[in-house]
C-alpha cells in the first residue's frame, strides 16, 4: 500500500508545539543522591547515634574522652547511611537510564512533503504518522488511511487484537477509528493523525493518577521504628541505673579511704565529685551507644545490596531496595495471567487425529501424517515465512492462530514442495474457514478452519500411517473436543480433499480430516510449582485477567489456584462490581480469579486488601495496571511491560515469570531472617554489657570494661559482625513458613528466649570470671592477686574473654537449629569476618596498651581465655534442646 501525506511544515510544527505542547509525559520527580542521603539520616536509629556522636565529640573537645571514642560512632553512621544511599541511588539511576533509552524511539512522520523519522518527544498535534507492524503507537489520534490490527493489552488488558478502520471525518469518530498511545501494531499499515500529545493522552492522564498514589511505610520500616524506640528506652533506663550504680559504688560500696559516709563523700574536694559525676555520665552515654545496634542500618543496607545483585542474576531488577523486604512479607498477590502464569502467546498443546488419538509433541506424530499436516499448513496461509533459521521462524502477516500452528510444525516448513496456487478462499468470520487449491506434486484443496465447521463436511480421516479411513465415530472425536474446550483450548481443524474449489466460495464436501489442533496461551512450565510454592508460603494468589470466565477457570484449575479450598470463588468484573466493599472483604480470602477485569477492579482490590491490613502485591505490564502497581505495598512490573508500569513499580520481573516473583519473596524472607539473626546476636551483647557494667560496681569493679573498651566492642560487634550476617543464603525452607503479620514484633518469643538466656549467661559468666579466685590465679603470672601487674594481665584476659565469648555466639545466632554449621559455607562473608575479628582483637590486645587497658598475653593464657569463651555455645544448645522438647523444633528436620 502506497501511503503519502504532505504533513506539517516546520512552521506549523512550531505553532502546534506552542499551542498544545510537546509529546513529553510528566514523570515522577527524581530524588538526588543528596536528597536520599538526607532522607536516610532521618532514620530513628541514625538520629539516636548522631545525638550520641555530638555529645561524645563535645566531651572529646572538653578533654573528658579520647578522640578515638567518637570515631567508632562516626564510622558506623557514615557506613550505614552511605551504603544504603549509594545502593538505591545507583540502581535507580541505572533504571532511569534504561527508561530514557527506551523512550527515545524514532517515529515515521510526514513533514514538509517527506517521510522522516523524529524522536517520539518531538511529535505535535496534527502530525501524520506512518504505522506498520511492530510499531508502538506514539500518541493519541485517529486512523486517516489504511487499516490496522492493534494489540491494546497494555491499555485494556485484552490480548485479542482490535481492528481499526480509517475515516476522513474528524467530527464523527468512533471507537474503531481511534488509536491510543502504547498500543502495538500487529498487522496492517496506515497513517494516523495526532490529536493529543504528552499529558493530554490517555497514557499521560494515567500517569497523573500514579503521581498522586499514596505511599506508606514498609513492614520492616514500621517494625524498625518501634524497635528503635524500645531499644532507646532500654538504653536510657540501663544508662541511668549504671550511672547510679557507679556513684553508689564510689560513695557507699567501695569508697576511697577516709570516706565512711555519704556526708563524708560530699564533704571532699568538689573537683573529685565532679570527676566522678562526669565519669558516670560518660559511662551512661557509652552504654546507650552500645545498646543501640548502629550496625543494623548498615547490615540492612548490605543485605539489600547483596540480595539486589543476586536477584538481578535471576532476572529480578529491584528498583527500591525495601521492596525486597516487603515482598518477603506478602500476604496476598494479585497477578496477571497472560505472560506471567502463561507464556504470553498462543501455542499448540495437543494434536488430535481423526480416531481421537492425542499427541503433545510433533516428533511423536508418525512421519507420514505430520508431513502431510505441515504441507497443508505451509500452503494454506497468508503469511510470508522465512525458514532460513528453523529454530527462529520468522512470519509476516500471520495471525496468532496461524503463528501457533506454524511454530508447532516449524522443523518441517523448510521442505521444498513444487506446487502452484490455483485458487484461494481467504478466512473471514462469517465463513470460519480458509482454503487453498494447489497443483503440482500434490493436486489437493487444503482446508483450515473452525473445528465444528470443518468436521461437519469430513467423511474420512488420515490414519497415523497416512491411509485414508472412513470417519465413522464422530462421537468419540466430539467428546474429546469437548474435553479440550473445557480446558479453554481453541480448536482448529485441518483437512484436505481432491475436490476443487467452487466459484461460490463454499466449503468443499467429502473432506479428509488430517487432525485438530488444540491451542491456548499455555502455562509456563514453572507456573504450577511456583504457585504451589507461593501458597505454601501463605500467600493468597488471585489471578486477574481479561479472559472469559470459562477460560480463566480452566487456567486457574491447571495452575493449581483452586486446589485445597472447597469455597474457592471465581468472579467476573460485573459480579465483583455488584458487591459492596464489605462483601468483597468477606470473600477475599476465598477469591482466586477475577475475569473480564477492568483497571478499576485492580485498584479497588488493592485498596480493600490494604484496609484488611494485608501486605499487598500487584503485578502488571500495561498502562492500565500502573496505578494499582503503584498503590500496592510492593508492585511487580513485567520486563515486557510499558515504561510507565516499570516506573510505578518496586521490582521489575525481567523475564515476566511468576517463578521470579517467588524468588523475590524468598530473598525478602532471607533479609528478614538475617536481620533477626543480627538482632539476637547484638542485643545479647548489649544486654550482657549493660548487666556487667551495672553489676560490676556491686562486686568491687569500678569499670569492668572501660569506656574505650565498650566503644571498641561496639565497633567490632556492630559493624563487622553485622556484615557477617549480610551474606546468609536463601534457604528453600523459608517458603514453608507463613508470612509474618505486619503487627508482629520484630523480636519473636524464641528470639527473646535466646537474648535473655544468652545475655544473662554471658553476664553471669563474666562476673564469675571476674570474681572466681582460681580463674584470677591462672592469669597472675606469680604476682600477688590484686597487684598492679596481676590486675593488668587479668583485666586484659577478661576483655578478650568477653569479646571472644560473643564472637562464638554468632554461630548460635545464625541458625535456629542445633546444627551450627548449617549452610555455613554458602555465606562466604561469615567465616572470613569471624576470622578477621579474631585477628583484629588479638592484634589490639598486643598493641592496645593504655588506650584499651591491655597487655600482651602468654600462649597458655590465650588458651585458657578462648576455652572459657566457648561457654555460650553449650548453653544455647541446651536452650534449643529444651525448647524443642517443650514447644517443638521450629526448623523442619527434613530441611536442616
Amino acid at each position: 500500500m502506497k501511503l503519502f501525506f504532505p504533513g506539517l511544515t516546520d512552521n506549523e510544527v512550531d505553532l502546534a508545539r506552542a499551542q498544545y505542547g510537546a509529546n513529553i509525559i510528566t514523570t515522577q520527580e527524581r530524588e538526588t543522591f543528596w536528597d536520599k542521603l538526607w532522607s536516610n539520616f532521618k532514620d530513628p536509629l541514625i538520629i539516636v547515634l548522631l545525638v550520641a556522636l555530638i555529645i561524645t565529640l563535645t566531651l572529646t573537645f572538653l578533654g573528658y574522652t579520647k578522640w578515638y571514642e567518637s570515631v567508632g560512632i562516626a564510622i558506623a553512621v557514615f557506613l550505614a547511611t552511605l551504603v544504603a544511599t549509594w545502593s538505591e541511588h545507583s540502581n535507580e539511576s541505572a533504571f532511569q537510564k534504561l527508561l530514557e533509552e527506551a523512550s527515545l524511539i524514532q517515529v515515521k512522520v510526514f513533514r514538509n512533503s517527506k517521510l522522516v523519522e523524529v524522536s517520539i518527544n518531538n511529535l505535535v498535534v496534527g502530525d501524520f504518522i506512518l504505522l506498520q507492524p511492530g510499531d508502538t503507537i506514539p500518541t493519541d489520534g485517529f486512523l486517516v488511511e489504511g487499516h490496522l490490527e492493534v494489540n491494546e493489552a497494555s491499555l485494556t488488558g485484552e490480548s485479542e487484537p482490535v481492528k481499526k478502520q480509517s475515516t476522513t471525518s474528524e467530527s464523527a469518530l468512533e471507537e474503531h477509528n481511534l488509536l491510543f498511545r502504547a498500543g502495538l501494531i500487529e498487522d496492517g499499515e496506515g497513517v494516523m493523525k495526532a490529536t493529543a500529545v504528552g499529558d493530554k493522552t490517555r497514557y499521560g492522564e494515567t500517569m497523573k493518577e500514579i503521581l498522586t498514589a499514596e505511599a506508606r511505610l514498609s513492614p520492616l520500616q514500621e517494625k524498625l521504628s518501634v524497635l528503635g524506640k524500645h531499644i532507646a528506652t532500654f538504653g536510657y533506663i540501663g544508662a541511668t541505673f549504671i550511672a547510679i550504680a557507679f556513684m553508689l559504688n564510689n560513695i557507699v560500696i567501695n569508697p576511697d579511704p577516709g570516706i565512711d559516709s555519704i556526708s563524708a563523700y560530699f564533704a571532699q574536694d568538689t573537683g573529685v565529685i565532679i570527676k566522678d559525676m562526669i565519669t558516670a555520665m560518660i559511662l551512661a552515654l557509652v552504654v546507650i551507644v552500645v545498646a543501640v545496634p548502629e550496625g543494623l542500618p548498615m547490615m540492612i543496607a548490605m543485605v539489600l545490596a547483596l540480595n539486589m545483585r543476586k536477584l538481578l542474576s535471576v532476572k529480578v531488577l529491584v528498583r527500591k531496595l525495601l521492596g525486597i523486604e516487603t515482598a518477603g512479607s506478602l500476604t496476598i498477590l494479585f497477578t496477571d495471567k497472560t505472560g506471567t502464569l502463561t507464556q504470553g502467546q498462543l501455542s499448540v498443546e495437543t494434536f488430535l487425529t481423526g480416531n481421537a488419538q492425542s499427541y503433545q509433541q510433533l516428533d511423536n506424530i508418525p512421519a507420514t501424517l505430520r508431513n502431510r499436516v505441515a504441507f497443508a499448513l505451509r500452503h494454506n496461509t497468508s503469511a510470508v515465512i522465512d525458514t532460513s533459521d528453523p529454530a527462529n521462524l520468522r512470519m509476516v502477516g500471520a495471525d496468532r492462530t496461524d503463528q501457533a500452528m506454524l511454530r508447532f510444525v516449524a522443523p518441517l516448513l523448510a521442505q521444498a514442495d513444487e506446487v502452484d496456487i490455483v485458487e484461494v478462499i481467504p478466512f473471514n468470520s462469517s465463513r470460519k474457514f480458509s482454503a487453498t487449491q494447489v497443483k503440482g506434486k500434490n493436486n489437493l484443496t487444503l482446508i483450515k478452519g473452525a473445528s465444528e465447521v470443518v468436521l461437519e463436511n469430513c467423511t474420512h480421516y488420515l490414519d497415523v500411517n497416512g491411509y485414508k479411513q472412513t470417519l465413522n465415530d464422530k462421537a468419540a472425536l466430539l467428546k474429546e473436543m469437548m474435553r479440550l474446550s473445557k480446558r479453554a483450548m481453541r480448536l482448529l481443524a485441518v483437512a484436505i480433499t481432491e475436490n476443487p474449489l467452487s466459484d461460490a466460495n463454499e466449503l468443499p464436501s467429502e473432506l479428509t480430516l488430517l487432525g485438530i489442533f488444540g491451542m491456548r496461551d499455555a502455562l509456563r512450565p514453572t507456573s504450577y510449582q511456583s504457585v504451589k510454592v507461593a501458597k505454601q508460603a501463605g500467600i493468597h494468589v488471585v489471578m486477574i485477567t481479561g479472559d472469559a470466565k470459562e477460560t480463566a477457570q480452566a487456567i486457574a484449575t491447571d495452575v493449581g489456584l483452586l486446589e485445597d479450598d472447597p469455597d474457592a470463588k471465581i468472579l467476573t468484573s460485573a459480579e465483583l462490581a455488584a458487591l459492596s466493599d464489605a462483601e468483597v472483604k468477606q470473600i477475599l480470602p476465598h477469591l482466586y480469579v477475577v475475569s473480564r477485569a477492568f483497571p478499576t477492579d485492580k485498584s479497588r482490590l488493592v485498596r480493600l486488601a490494604k484496609e484488611l491490613n494485608w501486605v499487598v502485591g500487584m503485578t502488571g505490564d500495561g498502562v492500565n495496571d500502573a496505578p494499582a502497581v503503584k498503590n500496592a505495598d510492593v508492585g511487580f512490573a513485567m520486563g515486557s511491560g510499558t515504561e510507565m508500569t516499570k516506573e510505578s513499580s518496586d521490582i521489575v520481573i525481567l523475564d515476566d515469570n511468576f517463578s521470579s516473583i517467588t524468588k523475590a519473596v524468598l530473598y525478602g524472607r532471607t533479609l528478614f531472617k538475617s536481620i533477626r539473626k543480627f538482632l539476637i546476636f547484638q542485643l545479647t551483647v548489649s544486654m550482657s554489657a549493660v548487666l556487667v557494667s551495672f553489676l560490676g560496681s556491686f562486686f568491687g569493679f569500678d569499670l569492668p570494661l572501660t569506656v574505650t573498651q565498650l566503644l571498641w566492642l561496639n565497633i567490632i560487634m556492630d559493624t563487622l559482625a553485622g556484615l557477617a550476617f549480610a551474606g546468609e543464603s536463601a534457604l528453600a525452607r523459608y517458603m514453608l513458613e507463613k508470612p509474618i503479620p505486619k503487627d508482629e514484633r520484630l523480636i519473636s518469643k524464641d528470639m527473646w528466649a535466646a537474648i535473655l538466656v544468652n545475655g544473662t549467661a554471658a553476664a553471669m559468666a563474666s562476673l564469675i570470671f571476674l570474681n572466681y579466685t582460681p580463674i584470677r590465679e591462672l592469669f597472675a603470672r606469680g604476682h600477688p592477686l590484686g597487684s598492679k601487674e596481676a590486675e593488668a594481665v587479668f583485666l586484659t584476659a577478661f576483655f578478650g574473654f568477653f569479646v571472644f565469648m560473643h564472637v562464638f555466639n554468632t554461630f548460635n545466632a545464625r541458625t535456629q537449629g542445633l546444627n551450627l554449621f548449617e549452610h555455613i559455607l554458602d555465606n562466604k562473608l561469615f567465616l572470613g569476618i569471624i576470622v578477621l575479628i579474631f585477628c583484629i582483637q588479638t592484634l589490639f590486645i598486643y598493641i592496645g596498651g593504655e588506650i584499651l587497658r591491655t597487655v600482651p598475653l602468654e600462649p597458655m593464657e590465650w588458651l585458657y581465655m578462648v576455652m572459657f569463651a566457648v561457654i555460650l555455645i553449650p548453653i544455647d544448645l541446651m536452650r534449643k534442646l529444651i525448647r524443642n522438647a517443650i514447644f517443638g523444633n521450629p526448623v523442619p528436620i527434613s530441611a536442616t
